[in-house]
C-alpha cells in the first residue's frame, strides 16, 4: 500500500512535473503564437506596403519604358549622323564659296558703282555747265522766265540721274543767271538807245534833206513867180491888172512857206506823232504808234504802207508837237504791257 501510495505519489509528482513541463511549453507556444500573430500582422502590413510600392514601381517602370521607347525612337544611327554631317559640311563649303562670291561681286559692284559715279558726276557737271553756258548765250530781255525754268529743269534732270546739285550751288546758278539777265537787259537797253539815237539822226538827216528840197523847190517857185510877176508888170506898163495881183499873192505865199520851212528846220524835235492801223495786214484792234518829223507826216505813212505791208495804213490820229520823240517814247512806255511785238521794242 505504501508502495502504491509512493507509486501514486511518484506518479502524481511525475504528472505534476510533466504538467509543469508541459505548462512551460504551452506558455512558450502561446508566446510563439502571439509572436507569430504579431509577425503575421506586420507581414500583412508590409505586404500591403509592398503592394503599394510595387504598383508605384510598376507605374514608374511603365513610364520609364515609355521614355526609353521614345528615346530609342529619337536616337539617330551613327551612320546617318555621319551622312548628315557630310551633307552639312558640303553645304557649309558651298555656302562659304557662295558668300565669297557674293563678297567679290559686291566689291566689283562697288568699284563699278564708283566708276559710274565718277562718270555720272563728270557728265552731269559737263551737262550742267553746257546748259548754263547755252542759257546764258540765249538769254535776252524777254525770256528770263523761260530760261530760269529751263535751268531748274536741267538741275532736276541732273539730280534724277544721280548727280547731286547742292542747294547753295543751285541758288548761285540762279543768282548768276539773274546777274547775266541784268547785263543783257542793260545791253539791250543800250542797243535800243543807240538804235533810237541812230534812227533819230537818220530822221533828222532825212528831215534836213526834205527841208533842203522843200526850200529849193520854194526858191525855184519864188524865182519863177518873181520872173512871171516882172514880166506881167512889164506887159501891163504900170496898169493895174488881175494877173499881177494874183502873182503877187503867190509870191507872198511862197515867201511865207519858205519862212515856215526855215523855222521848222530850226526846231530839231518838232514833228508829228501818228496812230495808224492796217486791218488787212494785222487784223482788228492792232495799232502802230510812231513819230515823224517830215514836213508832210502823211509821206511817212504812205512810205510805211508801200514798203512793208500789202495794204495801205489807216490814220486814226496825227498829233503835232514840239518834242515828237519824247511823246512817242512816253506813249510806248504807257502801252508797253499791251504791245504785241515783244522781240523788237522799236
Amino acid at each position: 500500500m505504501a508502495y502504491i501510495v509512493v507509486a501514486l505519489l511518484g506518479m502524481a509528482g511525475g504528472a505534476f512535473c510533466v504538467f509543469m513541463i508541459l505548462e512551460a511549453q504551452r506558455k512558450k507556444l502561446r508566446e510563439q503564437k502571439e509572436e507569430h500573430q504579431a509577425s503575421s500582422e506586420a507581414l500583412k502590413i508590409a505586404s500591403q506596403a509592398y503592394s503599394a510600392k510595387k504598383a508605384v514601381f510598376e507605374k514608374e517602370l511603365a513610364q520609364f519604358k515609355a521614355a526609353e521607347a521614345a528615346l530609342a525612337s529619337s536616337v539617330v544611327p551613327y551612320r546617318e549622323l555621319q551622312d548628315e554631317n557630310a551633307i552639312v559640311k558640303r553645304d557649309l563649303h558651298n555656302l562659304e564659296v557662295h558668300v565669297r562670291k557674293l563678297k567679290l561681286d559686291q566689291e566689283l559692284q562697288r568699284k563699278t558703282q564708283e566708276t559710274l559715279d565718277v562718270k555720272v558726276n563728270d557728265l552731269g557737271s559737263r551737262y550742267l555747265k553746257e546748259n548754263v553756258k547755252w542759257l546764258s548765250s540765249s538769254l535776252n530781255a524777254h525770256n528770263f522766265a523761260n530760261c530760269k525754268q529751263r535751268l531748274q529743269d536741267v538741275i532736276d534732270r541732273c539730280r534724277g540721274i544721280g548727280f547731286d546739285v547742292p542747294a547753295p550751288y543751285e541758288s548761285l546758278l540762279h543768282t548768276e543767271l539773274r546777274a547775266e539777265y541784268q547785263k543783257v537787259v542793260r545791253a539791250a537797253f543800250e542797243r535800243e538807245e543807240q538804235a533810237r539815237i541812230k534812227a533819230q539822226i537818220r530822221e533828222e538827216q532825212m528831215r534836213q534833206r526834205e527841208i533842203d528840197r522843200e526850200l529849193a523847190q520854194l526858191e525855184r517857185e519864188r524865182e519863177a513867180i518873181k520872173a512871171a510877176l516882172e514880166k506881167a508888170l512889164a506887159d501891163a506898163r504900170g496898169q493895174h491888172s488881175e494877173e499881177v495881183e494874183r502873182l503877187k499873192a503867190r509870191l507872198t505865199e511862197a515867201e511865207e512857206q519858205s519862212k515856215r520851212a526855215v523855222s521848222q528846220a530850226q526846231l530839231t524835235k518838232a514833228g508829228h506823232v501818228y496812230v495808224i492801223s492796217n486791218v488787212g495786214s494785222f487784223g482788228e484792234g492792232v495799232f502802230k504808234v510812231g513819230s515823224t518829223r517830215r514836213l508832210d507826216p502823211h509821206d511817212r505813212v504812205r512810205e510805211l504802207g508801200s514798203a512793208s505791208v500789202p495794204f495801205p495804213f489807216d490814220v486814226h490820229m496825227m498829233i503835232s508837237c514840239e518834242d515828237a520823240p519824247t511823246l512817242e517814247y512816253a506813249l510806248h512806255r504807257k502801252l508797253f504791257k499791251v504791245r504785241i511785238n515783244k522781240a523788237n521794242p522799236k
